[in-house]
Formats: structure tokens, sequence, C-alpha cells
């Protein structure tokens, strides 16, 4: 195991770059989606509810499953899979968003209201800071989503971390399949750990 990593470091390294793009990517199209629709939702309780149940049916389909229907669509490689990322956490980051707007206290929301604020205001002085904590909840487990459903993407030319491990399963190559799992694994709890940290800073 040692000796491919020695041998083999810059293909690892090629692997994590690969990885760390499709996730960022997915990363920053899915918050600018969600804050998006979290503006929509402040509109309309019934539009809110049901996008919510929309994305949860959506969010049960297996990923193998959604790559595949979308590649007639948009082809393999990593449009793809950054596009099936971006859906996938719409669910995860929108529900946590809205649980946590909906969580600020009705008396503060209401003196706000009666200061002037208009709903864009009272979302972005008021609820969004009080909502934080959900808000940042859904983005650790959207990341780590992120990051496991991206190793999978590999079964479409996604490349990263998946390439190395399906290689491995392929040629029954022990080192390549643990190396493969072992850095995804890493790189998940890496940016959960990373963003807890963000989270208790912030506080």
């Amino acid at each position: 195991m040692i000796d491919y990593l020695v041998r083999y470091y810059d293909r690892l390294l090629a692997a994590l770059l690969e990885h760390l793009e499709i996730v960022l990517l997915a990363m920053l199209f899915s918050v600018v989606l969600a804050a998006l629709l979290t503006l929509l939702c402040q509109f309309s309780e019934r539009l809110s509810k049901l996008l919510v149940h929309l994305l949860s049916v959506v969010y049960s389909v297996p990923s193998l499953a959604m790559l595949a229907l979308m590649i007639p669509l948009t082809g393999l490689g990593t449009v793809t899979a950054v596009i099936v990322l971006v859906i996938y956490n719409q669910y995860l980051l929108l529900r946590n968003i809205l649980a946590g707007l909906d969580g600020v206290d009705r008396g503060v929301t209401e003196a706000a209201m009666g200061m002037g604020m208009t709903r864009l205001q009272l979302l972005w002085q008021i609820k969004l800071p009080l909502a934080k904590k959900a808000v940042v909840a859904g983005l650790r487990i959207a990341l780590v989503s992120t990051v496991s459903i991206a190793t999978i993407a590999a079964s479409i030319n996604a490349g990263g971390l998946g390439a190395i491990l399906f290689d491995g399963l392929r040629t029954m190559n022990t080192a390549k399949i643990l190396w493969g799992s072992l850095l995804s694994a890493a790189l998940a709890l890496g940016a959960d750990r990373l963003l807890a940290l963000a989270e208790r800073k912030s506080a």
C-alpha cells in the first residue's frame, strides 16, 4: 500500500484535485440555487412545502440511477456529475434553511415588520443570522454527501477519487481500492471538521 503511494502519488494527487474541483463546483452552484429557492419560498408557504416535498422525492432516487438518467441529456463526464450533485443538494440545503428560518421566534419577526422592514430585509437582517446554526448544519450535510456521491460519479467518467477506487475494483488491485476509499473518507471527514470549526468560530 505504501509502495503504491510512493510510486503513483502523482496519480492520487491528480484524482484528489479532480474530486475537489467537482465538489467545489457542485457546492458553489448548490448554494446559489438554494439561496434563490429560499427567496421564492419566502413569498409563498404553499410553494415552500411543495418544493421540499418534490425535492425529497428526487433525493430518494438512487444516485447511480440519477446519473444514468442524466446521461442522455448532458452526456458523460463532470458536467453531468455536477448537475446531479446540485439537484441532490437542494433537498438537504433547502430543508435545513427553511427549518431554521421557520424556527425564528415569531415575536421577533413581527416586531421587525412593525418597524417597517420588507420581507427581504427581514430575511437578510433578522432571520438568517438567527437561523445560522441550521444553515451551517445543512451545508455540512450537503458537503459530506457531495464528497460521497462525487466518488460514485466516476462511474460516468467524471474522474476524481472514484476513478481510482473503481479501477481497483475492476482489476482487483487492493492498493487502489484502499487509497480510493481512504482518501474519499478523509476528504469527507476533513470537510465536515472544517465547517464545524468555522461554525464554532462564528458562534
